[in-house]
């Protein structure tokens, strides 16, 4: 596999890890729940932050910008 094929791998497998960080902690705060669990969302949300990290260092602050504004 090429470099750039292997990036592309890279950005696309982080992608899908924010995307489900997202979906995770999304029903953290919206299904029933015996107990809220704000240890659950806030490791979801810190799981993000470090993919989006990740995606930054992969493909740069403006190719990032737009793709995570593609979640939205």
């Amino acid at each position: 596999m090429d470099t750039e094929n292997k990036n592309r791998s890279e950005v696309a497998r982080l992608m899908q890890q924010i995307r489900l960080e997202y979906e995770a902690a999304q029903r953290g705060l919206t299904e029933l729940a015996i107990v809220s669990n704000h240890a659950f969302i806030t490791a979801r949300m810190e799981a993000i932050l470090a993919y989006q990290v990740a995606l930054l260092e992969q493909v740069g602050p403006e190719e990032a910008a737009k793709l995570l504004d593609t979640l939205e």
